[in-house]
């Protein structure tokens, strides 16, 4: 059951951070209204991207 959860939860972080990195230009568009888009666009991405690497790492390891 623990595991299950687990999986769950590790799918649903892996989502995130992938659309994290694929709209992230309106993500922040919508969120943020910083002067310079193009860095919080980076920013977004790098954090979506870590998200993705933990939820993969959640479920590689819990199967």
């Amino acid at each position: 059951m623990l595991k299950m959860i687990l999986i769950g939860i590790g799918v649903v972080v892996a989502v995130v951070g992938v659309i994290m990195v694929f709209d992230a230009r309106r993500l922040t568009e919508k969120l943020f209204s910083f002067g310079d888009q193009n860095e919080g666009t980076a920013g977004m991405k790098m954090i979506g991207f870590v998200f993705a690497i933990i939820g993969a790492l959640l479920i590689y390891f819990n199967i």
